[in-house]
C-alpha cells in the first residue's frame, strides 16, 4: 500500500508552489484562495514542517518546499502525459461493433464513405454478437437488433427488424415450374427451407395462416448460425431464407435475391439500434457517426428515430 498524503493537498501545494502565489493557484485549480489554503495547511499538518513563509503578496516557499516541488512537478507533468497519450489516441480512433449480419449486409458496403468524410480518424469496425461493454470502453458505439430496452446507455433507433421469405430468381423460377404456377404462402413448408429450424420461420406460418406442423421444422436442411449467411446461400440457389428486406435491398435491386410475397412480412416489435454511453454521446467522433449514420439511414429512405426515450444498456447483446 502506498503511504501518499491526500492528492488534492499536495496537488494545491505544487501549483501555490509554482505560481509563488496562491490567488494564482486558486485560478488555476478553479478553487477559492482559502480553499487552496486549507489543503496547504492540511499537508504542513501532516508533515509537521511549513511549506511556505507567508508574505504579502507572495508565498515564498521554504527549504522543505523547495526540496519537494521538482519531484513533484515532475510527477505531475508524467501524469498530465500519460493521459494526453490516451485522450489523443481516443480521440483518433473510433471502434465500432455490430453483429456479423448488419456489418456484412449494409455496413461494411458503407463504413468507408464516412472514414472518407474524416480522414483525421481511424475506424475499426469489431464484428461480434458476443456481449459488449460500452461502459468499459470495449467500443464507442454498438448497432444492435433487439427490443431497445437495454438499461445504461442511450438507443436511436434505425430501422425495424422485419422479416420474410427471400430466394434467388432462378429458384424462385424453378419451383413456380415444378408447380406450373405462382408461388404461395402455403406452398412455403413444402419448399427447400434454409435454417428450418429457426422459430422465426414458426412465426412466419402463423402470422400468414400458413399450416405447418413440427415435422417441417425439425427436418434436415441447412442450418447457419446469421443472417448474412443465410442470404449469401439464399443467393447461391440453396433454398428460401427468412430475411430482413431493408439489409439485402441491393442484392433484390441487382437480381441476386427476389422476394416472392411481399406483403407477407412478419415482425417481433424489434429494431436495428445504435447503442452508445449518454455521457459519450457530444464526444467528437461518436457525434460525428451518429450524424451519418442517421442521415444515410435517412437517405435510404427509412423512417428513424432521432432519440428513443428506450435507455439500451452498458453490455448489450447482439
Amino acid at each position: 500500500m502506498r503511504r501518499l498524503p491526500p492528492l488534492a493537498a499536495v496537488r494545491a501545494f505544487e501549483a501555490a508552489a509554482r505560481n509563488e502565489s496562491f490567488t494564482a493557484a486558486a485560478a488555476e485549480l478553479g478553487l477559492t484562495q482559502a480553499a487552496v489554503s486549507y489543503q496547504v495547511k492540511a499537508l504542513e499538518e501532516r508533515l509537521g514542517a511549513p511549506l511556505f513563509v507567508r508574505e504579502r503578496g507572495r508565498a515564498r516557499l521554504t527549504p522543505l518546499g523547495h526540496r519537494l516541488l521538482p519531484t513533484l512537478s515532475q510527477a505531475f507533468d508524467s501524469i498530465e502525459a500519460a493521459f494526453a497519450t490516451h485522450r489523443e489516441e481516443d480521440e483518433s480512433l473510433l471502434t465500432v461493433t455490430t453483429t456479423h449480419t448488419f456489418a456484412n449486409t449494409w455496413l461494411a458496403w458503407r463504413l468507408g464513405a464516412f472514414q472518407m468524410a474524416h480522414p483525421e480518424l481511424a475506424v475499426r469496425m469489431a464484428t461480434s454478437n458476443d456481449v459488449v461493454d460500452l461502459k468499459a470502453g470495449d467500443a464507442d458505439v454498438a448497432i444492435r437488433a433487439g427490443p431497445g430496452n437495454w438499461p445504461g446507455l442511450e438507443c436511436i433507433k434505425l430501422f425495424e427488424s422485419e422479416f420474410t421469405p427471400m430466394a434467388s430468381p432462378d429458384c424462385i423460377a424453378a419451383e413456380e415450374r415444378r408447380l406450373g404456377r405462382k408461388l404461395e404462402q402455403s406452398d412455403m413448408p413444402s419448399l427447400h427451407i434454409i435454417n428450418p429450424g429457426d422459430d422465426w420461420w414458426q412465426q412466419w406460418f402463423c402470422d400468414n395462416g400458413v399450416a405447418a406442423d413440427e415435422e417441417v421444422l425439425r427436418r434436415p436442411g441447412v442450418r447457419l448460425d446469421n443472417q448474412a449467411n443465410e442470404g449469401h446461400a439464399a443467393m447461391a440457389g440453396q433454398g428460401f431464407a427468412l430475411l430482413t428486406p431493408f439489409l439485402w435491398k441491393g442484392d433484390v435491386a441487382a437480381g441476386r435475391l427476389a422476394i416472392p410475397f411481399p406483403k407477407s412480412v412478419s415482425a417481433r416489435g424489434w429494431a436495428y439500434w445504435l447503442c452508445l454511453p449518454p455521457e459519450r454521446r457530444m464526444v467528437p467522433k461518436v457525434k460525428r457517426f451518429r450524424e451519418w449514420l442517421l442521415a444515410v439511414m435517412e437517405e435510404a429512405g427509412r423512417p428513424n428515430t432521432a432519440d428513443n426515450d428506450a435507455t439500451p444498456p452498458a453490455a448489450i447483446e447482439g
